[in-house]
């Protein structure tokens, strides 16, 4: 009778245990979880995930990524993510094919990415959904194939993803995937652009520019031009400046243009860089310049913009705004030249009987040269 009682009292006292630490780790993972919570949150986290709770885990993930609570760690946040991920966590599916992706807490690795994505995306999550949209269409992680690009980008744009919208709508403009349409373009283009997307508000203003799958109308233009500008995109920033440059949509008005252009200028956009160029140049919405001038056309130059390379040459040539120096000149001559310009062409031509046979050698050794930076610029810099 004693050992019975003995052996009750200790399946009491084990089941008191367990609730006690049931109650624990649910308020753990209840502090985890609260977004109002600052004091202790990590720890509360780091328990309940080790508990095995999966929301906490994709958190502390989460945390271990973002830095937030604890010291950045990418190599922690690909452990928990993963652990999470593996018993179904959209969240953690989702952050652990973008680590992938990007390379961080683990080697880039594209196809483990697109893995992850379409786990997330079998779960019905927008962001995974447009995610695989975007490796079909650059074909990363799997073949590129432009159909299902616009097949995964249409399920996320469906669903409101703005991104995705605007993409589609980029596809149908284009004819990628899909038979061209500019209304449907317009159509998604908008979509996207009420929802506040800079660069479909952009591309919609393009559309009305040039009257694509809907009537001309530069007022409408310049109004997604300004929408998208406003919010930093250097594109419509650029068209803006040129509206006004050119008066169509608004007032003519050089000030405004220099406004713009400097803008679009600054964030690398070689258009810009070469029209802001043109107004030093000549003196127009500000005071003629001809260093200024030379700065913004040489930006424009080595991204390879032909007109800028024709202009720094002459400005080389006739040492406006810099040091006359033929070398140069007949360089960016040479670079605008075979991209067919033929103002360029004949320039070139002209000063060669002005230099030595050395200079020439030399002038065409400086033109490989640039044209290699150039290439290397190219193949660093993303679309807008």
């Amino acid at each position: 009778m004693k050992t019975i009682l003995v052996f009750a009292l200790f399946i009491a006292a084990s089941q008191a245990h367990l609730a006690f630490a049931q109650s624990v780790n649910e308020n753990a993972l209840e502090t985890c979880l609260d977004e109002m919570q600052e004091e202790g949150r990590f720890a509360a986290c780091r328990k309940a995930a080790e508990q095995g709770h999966v929301e906490a885990q994709s958190y502390l993930g989460w945390m271990y990524d973002r830095g937030e609570g604890v010291k950045e760690n990418d190599t922690e946040a690909v452990k928990w993510y993963r652990l999470a991920a593996e018993q179904g966590d959209t969240s953690a599916q989702l952050n652990l094919g973008t680590l992938y992706y990007i390379g961080e807490g683990v080697p880039k690795n594209d196809v483990e990415a697109v893995r992850w994505y379409r786990r997330a995306a079998e779960q019905g999550d927008v962001l995974a959904l447009y995610s695989i949209g975007v490796m079909y269409d650059n074909g990363e992680g799997v073949a590129e194939n432009n159909e299902e690009a616009v097949r995964w980008y249409r399920m996320a744009a469906e669903l409101g993803h703005a991104e995705a919208q605007n993409n589609l709508g980029v596809m149908y403009n284009r004819g990628e995937g899909v038979a061209e349409n500019n209304e449907e373009a317009v159509r998604w283009y908008r979509m996207a652009a009420e929802l506040g997307n800079a660069r479909a508000q952009s591309n919609l203003g393009v559309m009305y520019d040039n009257g694509e799958g809907i009537a001309e109308n530069n007022e409408e233009a310049v109004r997604w031009y300004r929408m998208a500008a406003e919010q930093g995109n250097a594109g419509a920033q650029y068209n803006l400046g040129l509206s006004y440059d050119r008066g169509e949509g608004v007032p003519k008005n050089d000030a405004e243009a220099i406004k713009w252009y400097r803008k679009a200028a600054e964030q690398g956009h070689a258009d810009a860089q070469y029209n802001l160029g043109v107004m030093y140049d000549n003196g127009k919405g500000v005071p003629e310049n001809d260093a200024e001038a030379i700065k913004w056309y040489r930006k424009a130059a080595e991204q390879g913009h032909a007109s800028a390379q024709l202009n720094l040459g002459y400005m080389y040539g006739k040492g406006e705004g810099v040091l006359e120096d033929y070398i140069q000149a007949y360089a960016w001559y040479n670079l605008s030249a075979a991209q067919g310009n033929e103002t360029a062409s004949i320039n070139k031509d002209n000063l060669r009987k002005l230099m030595t046979p050395g200079q020439v050698e030399r002038a065409q050794e400086l033109s490989t040269q640039l044209f290699r930076d150039i290439q290397k610029v190219g193949d660093g810099r993303s679309e807008d």
